[in-house]
């Protein structure tokens, strides 16, 4: 007991004296793009938070933590304007049609990202990609503008760190109307309306963060940016998109979420686990020693296999091949695969290095199975080899 107890001192005294060290310690900046209202790191938006009231004079402003859907299916915000303001935002089939719904009531939506994800896409029309600036900008911004009757179009605002970069390179020029651009003259604010409601889209959400409010101009172009929100007694604040649902809020993740508490307790953890190792090789009685089970994987396999050879469904194993592979292609690389155009087939080819000739096959063949009915041996096979020739590429 007496080498346990003198452990247990030195490794106590080894942890006060870490925590002191990190406490002290300066800390970097943290450039993380969260656009969160809690956060007053340069890329938060507590300050736009705390600073609503003077945005929004005697409106009531309502945060909420939850999807669309569930935010509009509340009867109190009826006559209210939404804001949402992320990095970027991907709405469900149901939360985008319970949005459109809103807005043909009369309420007006703001949304501030730099994607706007797949529906925003099919529906609108709508892509954004970013501006291929040189220094100059990249320390200084890319300098914006607003196209109203009601601001000055030759007032451009500037806030540094690269603000400003992100415009629609893709919008239905035919029903969006341009607020806002950069100086190379692109759009990167524009307006749709659905019925007597207006739907506010801006690529540059950054320009709400702290860093650029604390810049005059950065201040300015935010304020300028939020009042074409026609004047309500109610705004519906979102932050859903930038902290998550309130249930995420438990009490170990926000402990987890400071750094020295964070070393802290794996210091805890890892001390218990040494001192519980000891005490189980001082205590250890012999284990008896049990036969391991045999392992039937291979024949589960043959099981399965056989199954499948028996029905013959080659329709059914060729569809799951494709389903399983362009899966894999989204949680692996990122790439949107509800399309297998040439663009898809481009993105594949630089990102996985294919040859580009097996890549146009390949793809081909992929839209072919999901399009047929009826799959034969034949054509089973050629899926086979191809998906087997894509994973030895693509290593």
């Amino acid at each position: 007991m007496k080498g346990l107890r003198a452990y247990l001192i030195i490794g106590g005294a080894l942890l006060i004296v870490y925590l002191i060290a990190e406490f002290n310690r300066p800390k970097p900046i943290d450039w993380t793009v969260s656009l969160s209202s809690k956060d007053k790191i340069p890329y938060g938006t507590y300050i736009l938070q705390d600073r609503l009231n003077d945005i929004f004079p005697g409106d009531t402003i309502v945060p909420y933590r939850q999807p669309v859907y569930n935010v509009i299916a509340d009867d109190s915000i009826k006559q209210s304007s939404y804001v949402i303001i992320c990095h970027d935002i991907e709405l469900s089939k149901p939360d985008y049609n319970q949005l459109e719904k809103y807005l043909k009531q009369g309420n007006d939506v703001f949304i501030a990202a730099e994607d706007f994800g797949t529906l925003f896409e099919k529906n609108l029309s709508i892509t954004t990609d970013a501006e291929n600036y040189f220094k100059f900008t990249r320390d200084y911004g890319m300098p914006v503008s607003f196209v109203s009757p009601y601001l000055d179009p030759k007032k451009t605002y500037t806030a540094g760190k690269g603000m400003g970069d992100i415009y629609f390179s893709k919008f239905d020029t035919t029903k969006a109307v341009v607020l806002g651009k950069d100086i190379k003259h692109k759009a990167n604010f524009i307006k749709y309306a659905f019925g007597k409601g207006s739907l506010y889209l801006l690529a540059n959400p950054k320009f709400f963060s702290n860093y650029s409010l604390l810049k005059p101009q950065g201040a300015a172009y935010a304020a300028a940016a939020l009042s074409f929100i026609k004047s309500t007694k109610k705004i519906t604040w979102d932050q859903y998109y930038t902290q998550g649902s309130e249930e995420n809020d438990s009490p170990m993740r926000v402990f987890l979420s400071h750094p020295e508490l964070e070393w802290a307790y794996y210091i805890a953890i890892f001390s218990l686990l040494i001192f519980v190792l000891y005490e189980i090789k001082r205590r250890q009685r012999i284990i008896p020693v049990i036969e391991p089970l045999g392992n039937s994987t291979l024949e589960f396999v043959n099981v399965v296999g056989q199954l499948y050879y028996e029905k013959r469904n080659n329709d059914n194993i060729a569809k799951k091949q494709v389903l399983y592979l362009l899966t894999y292609l989204r949680d692996e690389y990122h790439l949107k695969t509800n399309k297998l155009d040439k663009e898809f087939t481009e993105t594949l080819t630089a990102k996985l290095g294919l040859d580009p000739d097996f890549a146009n096959d390949f793809v081909e063949f992929l839209h072919y199975i999901n399009v047929q009915d009826h799959i034969n041996d034949k054509e089973l096979i050629h899926l086979n080899k191809l998906i087997e020739q894509f994973y030895i590429q693509s290593r």
